[in-house]
């Protein structure tokens, strides 16, 4: 049976981890959800994706330490995308929306980190305890303080310690808190709302955010302006750039095509 299930719904991917007891991600695991996630970023007719935990209690814990104790290689191959199918996946030019169920830590976080929006349940809880087994959130190190602010992360990732959904989303790490039985419910609320909108759009700010995270403010907008990142020449060059400027004008909302 396979770790992984996919529901899909016209543009949106829901994606479920459901690999019991405790959702962890082994090395066969995270590859499967590399190829799953590059299909839905490869798919002209996919637009959003959700990535959620099987069950009620874990999102994910990380790495599987079992996997680990009969042979998995923490260096090992985790598959197109990295660890857990989005951390290192190339151009993933499309919203994704981590729908926390539960426990997210270690490796864990660092999935939910890699999604662009994060709700979670009113129980959800979360920790990076890498450091209390002498090794490192490597990712977490370079997501969370771009994240939440510098002095807090650095305590999370020094100290290892757990914390609740309420100090998270004071933080600013959490977008919203919901009560569990509508998680799943808000986040394909918000799924649609997404789906709805501009695709071209949505990965031109990705690709620019992406861009500027070493870049200085102008150089950054220099190559926006020279027509250096093809979403954004794309966008310029396109029918739904059209399409925006006329419904505005007729006073209409827009049918986007991502052409």
């Amino acid at each position: 049976m396979s770790p992984i299930k996919t529901k899909r719904d016209g543009a949106i991917l829901e994606v479920t981890l459901d690999r019991p007891k405790a959702n962890a991600i082994d090395l066969a695991t995270s590859q499967v959800m590399g190829e799953v996630f590059r299909d839905f970023r490869d798919d002209p007719e996919l637009r959003v994706a959700i990535i959620t935990g099987g069950g009620e209690k874990f999102f994910c814990p990380g790495w599987d330490l079992k996997a680990a104790a009969d042979g998995d290689a923490v260096d090992g191959d985790y598959g197109v995308g990295g660890f857990g199918g989005l951390q290192e996946l190339r151009d993933m030019n499309k919203p994704v929306i981590a729908a926390v169920n539960g426990i997210a830590c270690g490796g864990g976080l660092e999935l939910a980190l890699s999604a662009d929006i994060i709700l979670a349940a009113d129980h959800a809880s979360f920790a990076l305890p890498e450091i209390r087994s002498g090794t490192v959130a490597d990712a977490a190190s370079i997501k969370l303080p771009k994240r939440i602010p510098y002095h807090i992360a650095m305590e999370l990732l020094l100290t290892g310690r757990w914390f609740d959904v309420d100090d998270a989303h004071r933080w600013g790490l959490v977008n919203e808190i919901v009560a569990a039985d509508q998680l799943m419910t808000r986040a394909w609320d918000l799924a649609h709302l997404l789906a709805s909108g501009p695709p071209l759009v949505y990965a031109a700010i990705k690709e620019i955010v992406r861009d500027a995270e070493d870049s200085k403010f102008q150089d950054a907008m220099n190559r926006i302006t020279k027509s250096q990142l093809a979403t954004v020449d794309t966008l310029y060059r396109s029918d739904d750039q059209l399409e925006g400027a006329r419904a505005f004008a007729e006073k209409r909302d827009p049918v986007w095509t991502g052409k």
